[in-house]
């Protein structure tokens, strides 16, 4: 069962909390949906089916929606926002983020682990976009990779033709990341609760 949140932040970002039945849970993991102008919400079946896993692990989940589109920048902002939120009221706090979605996961995982003092458990990014936007406002997801400090995952889909994942994947593998290549295309088609439990699977062993 879900309860709905309010994000603070300045920006209207509404959002989902699933917890476990008959627990008190000490960590979240906050997920960031797919491209909000192709239809992507915090009820995208593969946010979804990961906020399910989850949760059947003992750990919370938030799914979230962005605020009015703000071209890459303003939804890196709410996920920050979402960030936040659950860093106050967990012990423990994660990122995940599919396509856009993981582009802005990442993005905001390598300002929450840099010199401000913030912490963040791990990031998990499915079929991350690598970039977001042009010019210097841009989202660059491949040089976020450069600067997490936490334990990062990436999972794709070695059919995907919607976007890019191949820098991205070079890089985290660099890194020593943790890479799962399904054989699947970007929607994950037939392979959404498989590639869900590779992702908390993950998760769970680090909040």
């Amino acid at each position: 069962m879900s309860e709905p949140v309010v994000v603070p932040g300045g920006r209207d970002v509404r959002g989902s909390l699933a917890e476990p039945d008959g627990t008190d849970p000490t960590a979240c993991v906050v997920a960031c949906p797919p491209h909000p102008q192709l239809g992507g919400s915090r009820s995208d079946r593969r946010l979804t089916a990961v906020a399910d896993a989850l949760t059947d692990r003992g750990i919370a989940c938030l799914r979230f929606d962005y605020g009015e589109w703000g071209e890459g920048r303003g939804e890196l902002r709410d996920t920050r926002a979402a960030l936040d939120w659950a860093g106050e009221r967990y012990d423990d706090a994660a990122l995940f983020g599919y396509s856009f979605g993981g582009c802005l996961a990442l993005a905001a995982a390598a300002d929450a682990t840099g010199d401000d003092g913030a912490s963040l458990a791990a990031v998990s990014a499915l079929a991350p976009a690598p970039r977001i936007g042009d010019g210097a406002d841009a989202v660059d997801a491949v040089a976020a990779v450069e600067r997490i400090d936490c334990p990062g995952q990436v999972v794709y889909g070695s059919r995907d033709d919607t976007v890019e994942t191949d820098p991205i994947v070079e890089r985290a593998r660099e890194r020593g990341f943790a890479v799962t290549e399904l054989a699947a295309d970007h929607h994950f088609v037939g392979q959404a609760e498989r590639a869900a439990g590779l992702v908390a699977d993950f998760l769970e062993g680090r909040v």
